[in-house]
């Protein structure tokens, strides 16, 4: 099975069936010990592609319990459609389609009535404090499920139990947020094509596993090796470090590319490129790409990553992607921005125009700017961190120019081919003396 290549070609990884195998043992015994094991009732909807692990491990559970498959129609615009027809039990997602879920709910909520939204933030408010002590989502608050929440359930077919989310980082407040309100088990897992997926999942009813992707599955080792050029250190007291995984669902080697597999492969150890933080609850987060840091002028490290997923919190900015280099002492990013949101503000502001056209105004350049600045204030990022000047896509990244994955993963390298001139021009008129 080949990887996404964010970085480069991809490379063939060579699974075994006792991969495979071992994993799905582990998944299965997961399962049963947090009472939540497969039958062969449940339902689930396929569109992820089947070129990848995630998709792939999850169908073949499926056909170990006879349990069924139904497969979308193949357009993103109508896979709640689809999901609404076919009524699935359990639910795969990338956070880039669960995004897209709580955008739409958070939009909907704040363009209803008075009542509306204030029945719904009460609701929403006293569910989460049940949940957050202890109590399971189905006991936390039966009676507003019913009156509140059923509506949501329903826009996802009406059944399902479990949503999984993996291939990228999946923001704690979207997470936290479908938790309450889908009525079902948002959980979070990790892995690689080279683990053959799954090597970390959170567990249901654990809120303290938010932005977490949980405890190893079983049938995995794990641990931590220090990173001290970017200062992650494994035996500090909170331990930091790149996340390497040992066992059975390894896979033997990139096919005819020994040199990538003796880079990666280091006595037994897969190093993932990934850092990661040990929880005291026994759960890992991860907080960092080795790959994906940079130097600016003044030789601070930005880790960019962490960085897109706080910008991605702002309501007016639909996806981010992030740029800075060794030369220059400041960030900037490319933005899809949210046609409803930078339309509103036009609006507000007295400027009428299309879309497209907004995102060539000035006014709507700052303003975005402004936006950022403010989370990136709240949520305290050092002044190197703040993003100094953007460039507005209308059109959303994606797989026809070759910035993204087919599991919406950015393409680095791509995006910055393509993107050069936009880059080139921010950083010469952020380096213009002020008059």
């Amino acid at each position: 099975m080949y990887t996404s290549g964010t970085t480069g070609d991809p490379k063939g990884v060579l699974i075994s069936n006792e991969g495979i195998i071992t994993l799905l043992a582990g998944v299965k015994r997961l399962l049963e010990s947090v009472n939540e094991q497969l039958t062969e009732k449940d339902v689930y909807i396929s569109y992820l592609p089947l070129a990848h692990i995630f998709d792939r491990v999850i169908e073949e559970a499926f056909i170990w319990h006879g349990a069924s498959i139904g497969f979308w129609r193949g357009d993103v615009k109508l896979l709640i459609e689809d999901i609404g027809e076919l009524k699935p039990t359990i639910f795969c997602a990338v956070p880039r389609v669960l995004d897209r879920v709580y955008s739409g709910l958070t939009q909907k909520i704040s363009s209803g009535g008075f009542l509306k939204k204030t029945l719904f933030n009460f609701a929403y408010s006293y569910k989460l404090n049940n949940m957050k002590k202890g109590i399971t989502h189905g006991e936390a608050s039966p009676l507003l499920d019913k009156i509140v929440f059923d509506k949501i359930k329903q826009g996802l077919g009406g059944r399902v139990r479990l949503i999984l989310s993996g291939a990228a980082p999946l923001s704690a407040h979207v997470e936290g947020y479908l938790r309450v309100v889908t009525c079902a088990h948002v959980l979070q897992g990790y892995g690689l094509t080279e683990t053959c997926a799954g090597t970390f999942v959170s567990l249901p009813n654990e809120m303290d596993m938010l932005g977490t992707v949980g405890p190893p599955v079983p049938n995995v080792d794990v641990c931590l090796e220090s990173v001290p050029e970017m200062g992650y250190d494994a035996l500090a007291s909170t331990p930091r470090g790149e996340i390497c995984v040992k066992g059975k669902t390894l896979f033997s080697g990139y096919y005819k590319r020994e040199d990538l597999t003796k880079e990666v492969m280091i006595d037994g150890w897969f190093h993932t490129g990934d850092i990661g933080e040990w929880q005291p609850n026994g759960s890992m987060k991860i907080i960092d790409r080795k790959k994906n840091i940079f130097k600016l002028a003044q030789g601070e490290y930005v880790a960019v990553e962490n960085l897109e997923n706080i910008y991605s919190q702002v309501s007016c900015v639909e996806s981010i992607w992030i740029y800075g280099n060794s030369f220059e002492a400041f960030l900037v990013a490319v933005v899809n921005p949210s046609k409803q949101a930078l339309e509103h503000w036009a609006q507000e502001n007295g400027i009428s125009t299309d879309f497209d056209s907004l995102c060539e105004d000035p006014r709507a350049k700052r303003y975005i700017v402004e936006e950022l600045s403010k989370i990136a204030k709240e949520k305290k990022l050092k002044g190197f961190e703040f993003i100094k000047g953007v460039h507005l896509d209308p059109v959303p990244f994606d797989m026809e120019r070759d910035l993204i994955t087919p599991t919406y993963k950015k393409k680095r390298p791509q995006m910055l081919k393509y993107y050069q001139n936009a880059i080139d021009n921010l950083y010469k008129s952020g380096n213009k003396p002020r008059a």
